[in-house]
């Protein structure tokens, strides 16, 4: 019997997809109100792209949900013991079906992206290869794969704006950085988490490598240099007052799980503390629009 359509949308771990989705949109909001405020005639309100923003969700959607398909794909052996109940260990769907499923998901979202401009396209396929390849190597590679993830997730603000091509990847790029910065940092602090876990199933983790007192420097280091960049988008002119305000609380945040990581040698409320500050930034990058 053939998987239903609730199992499919499991397997794609659907609300991260729709989360990604929504923040590329945001990216394509924040880019257009930039290039505004430096041509107002050229983009007025009624010019906003909304067409091409819901192939941007749509897009976003199908590859976050192809890149958690081919994960699970390449985690089965790991899943049977620590996550029987996912779709494939579970039998809900076979092996060689979610292959074919994430295979389909990378195609249309390529061919939506592909379908709005060439950047937009260029950014999909390569997301797309990363994130097999992640799935397959970079996963259990120290550091690279913490970096890989910190990339894929800001990148999602870049794919928004590059709606309006390198005008709107170059207005975007400081968010994308500060993104990138903090879900690196957050990783390395979820491995660090994980340790025990990693060790009983032969991963290849930076703090399994080097050691969790390092590797929470390291993740110390990325959080501090997240929180010293972070009023970039107001003094370039990005976002407004507002993102000022509300980053603040993001950056008190970032600096509480600093502590927890640092001093309190707690990485599960470090990684819920960056948690909570990202949702926060969030909240700023929207606000300050």
């Amino acid at each position: 019997m053939s998987a239903g359509v609730r199992t499919y949308l499991e397997i794609m771990r659907y609300g991260n997809c729709l989360m990604a989705g929504f923040a590329a949109v945001i990216g394509t909001l924040i880019a257009f109100n930039i290039l505004a405020s430096n041509a107002p005639s050229a983009y007025s309100p009624e010019k906003f792209p909304l067409f091409f923003s819901g192939l941007i969700f749509l897009a976003v959607f199908f590859i976050a949900g192809a890149g958690n398909t081919i994960n699970d794909y390449f985690d089965i052996r790991i899943d049977s013991i620590n996550r029987p109940e996912r779709p494939i260990p579970s039998g809900r769907i076979k092996l060689k079906e979610a292959l074919y499923f994430s295979y389909i998901l990378f195609a249309l979202g390529a061919i939506l992206a592909f379908s709005i401009n060439q950047i937009c396209g260029f950014i999909a396929l390569f997301n797309s290869l990363l994130l097999i390849f992640y799935a397959k190597t970079l996963k259990s590679t120290p550091f690279l794969g913490n970096l890989s993830i910190g990339y894929l997730t800001g990148s999602s603000f870049l794919f928004g704006a590059s709606i309006f091509g390198f005008e709107g990847l170059k207005a975007l790029f400081v968010l994308f950085l500060l993104a990138a910065l903090a879900i690196t940092a957050r990783e390395i602090v979820k491995d660090i988490e994980d340790m025990e876990g990693d060790k009983l199933e032969g991963a290849d983790t930076l703090p399994l490598r080097v050691g969790a007192k390092k590797a929470s420097y390291l993740a110390v280091l990325i959080g501090f240099l997240a929180v010293f960049l972070s009023p970039l988008p107001y003094r370039m002119s990005v976002l407004g007052i507002r993102y000022l305000y509300l980053v603040l609380l993001a950056d008190l945040g970032f600096l509480a799980a600093i502590y927890q990581i640092l001093a309190r040698n707690n990485p599960t409320k470090s990684s819920k503390m960056f948690k909570i500050a990202m949702f926060f930034a969030l909240i700023a990058f929207i606000a300050g629009v």
